[in-house]
């Protein structure tokens, strides 16, 4: 049995989800990439980013126009100002993604190389072009919790991908997308190598677009209690999903919160032939609120 997922990206053989690729202007994105811009998607956190860009990378992969990779980079957040052990994580991270996705040998033996050879102000950059460079399709970097990098290692890498942005679709990745939590025009880097705060838009001002990943339509969060119904049998009554909606106003978080809350949390509402009223659903907005569930967004009510 499927169920509301609220940890990590979505399984679509494992949980209730809409289409990834439904949640943005897809035209758009490839519209972006086919004219080899770099560009950012942002969202709060647990708000779908990740599912969204693990199927774009599937769709541009199964296109056979370019080749895709997707790297979390978040790992080097615990380098904080140490550019050489920052920049080396993320190196690591796109290797070793490329290594296990794209069943690419030798990533991990050129990043090593790399790292050993040139500091790591240049490395990033030197990395990329020597991956990139005896590919038969143009290459798609797509970067996730960008934003977690912190002082100047975060300096450092918009800087590194706009100093080989010339040398873009041959020897460079012919897009580049950052996703995190903020726009890069938000960020405000306090810099200890340059004792100065550094905007972001400063630092990739080679920047395209900035797309905000949008939160479900009351369309999208009906369609998503819709699945349990047609799976399980339970219904929800039209006044319990109108309450889902007017509490969540489609925070994907916290729908998938409260629907797992009231169909699977609470024990007697395992029962399948019986409806999900709205005192239950206010009952699950109560017991969640009591928790102190980690998440920024309140509950309305």
């Amino acid at each position: 049995m499927r169920f509301f997922n609220t940890e990590g990206p979505v399984n679509r053989r494992e949980h209730y989800c809409l289409s990834p690729l439904d949640r943005f202007d897809l035209d758009e994105i490839l519209t972006l990439i086919q004219r080899k811009k770099y560009f950012l998607l942002h969202a709060p956190r647990q708000s779908g980013k990740t599912t969204c860009l693990l199927a774009l990378v599937d769709c541009l992969n199964e296109l056979g126009t370019y080749r895709a990779l997707y790297a979390n980079i978040e790992g080097a957040q615990a380098a904080r100002e140490n550019v050489r052990e920052g920049i080396g994580a993320v190196v690591h991270a796109i290797a070793g993604q490329a290594k296990w996705r794209l069943r690419e040998s030798g990533t991990e033996k050129l990043a090593k190389s790399v790292l050993e050879e040139k500091p790591p102000l240049v490395a990033l950059d030197e990395f990329l072009t020597a991956w990139c460079a005896p590919a038969d399709k143009p290459t798609v970097l797509l970067l996730d919790e960008a934003d977690a990098l912190v002082g100047d290692t975060l300096i450092s890498l918009p800087r590194q991908l706009r100093a080989g942005y010339p040398k873009r679709p041959e020897l460079f990745p012919q897009s580049v997308v950052l996703c995190g939590v903020r726009d890069i025009r938000d960020y405000r880097i306090h810099s200890s190598a340059e004792k100065a705060v550094v905007t972001g838009g400063s630092a990739f001002n080679i920047k395209a677009a900035s797309l905000r990943l949008g939160d479900f339509t009351r369309e999208d969060v009906f369609g998503l209690l819709r699945q349990h119904t047609e799976e399980t049998g339970q219904i929800f009554e039209p006044d319990a999903a109108e309450l889902v909606w007017e509490y969540t106003r489609g925070q994907p978080w916290l729908v998938n919160a409260l629907a797992y809350e009231v169909c699977f949390r609470k024990k007697e509402n395992r029962d399948r032939t019986r409806p999900v009223t709205a005192d239950m659903i206010f009952g699950a907005k109560e017991r969640l609120i009591r928790e102190r569930v980690t998440r920024r967004q309140a509950i309305c009510g």
